[in-house]
């Protein structure tokens, strides 16, 4: 597995997809952000679009792994890999928004992502068909967030 800072052209709309419904919505944050890809061979298998929201926070907009690569810690992979190549631009702070339950708000966690704030209705006013998980409609939004450690440099032997 690899993983790639891309163009953001790259990442593959049907991948993009999986994890927001709303091509509308993706075609917003795709200009001006940073793509990063996982590939097996030539197939882009995950990809995610983050991009600043403040002078040094940015927010992942979108993660996904094609449903036949999900369960093998590739979006595990994926996430550590943009975490890293957002502390290198300088970003300290990430941002990040989800479903209140679900089998995505515990990956976050799992990463240490922590809750900020919960927007209600999102879901039912920002998407035009309900998003369904497991039965029950997503109508909430959580806000959450990490804040990166800081890169500590060796000190230099004198």
């Amino acid at each position: 597995m690899e993983y790639h800072e891309v163009d953001t052209g790259e990442l593959p709309m049907a991948l993009l997809l999986e994890a927001d419904p709303a091509k509308q919505r993706i075609d917003a944050y795709l200009a001006g952000s940073w793509g990063f890809a996982a590939r097996e061979g030539n197939e882009v298998i995950g990809a995610c679009v983050a991009g600043l929201i403040g002078e040094r926070t940015a927010e992942i907009f979108n993660i996904a792994v094609a449903p036949s690569h999900q369960q093998r810690g590739i979006g595990s992979g994926l996430l550590h890999f943009v975490l890293t190549s957002l502390a290198g631009k300088g970003v300290y702070r990430i941002e990040l928004g989800t479903g209140s339950f679900g089998h995505q708000l515990t990956y976050y966690q799992r990463h240490g992502f922590r809750v900020d704030a919960v927007v209600k209705d999102h879901f039912l006013t920002h998407y035009p068909e309900p998003l369904m998980e497991h039965g029950i409609q997503h109508k909430d939004m959580l806000r959450l967030s990490l804040t990166l450690e800081p890169t500590i440099s060796a000190p230099s032997g004198e």
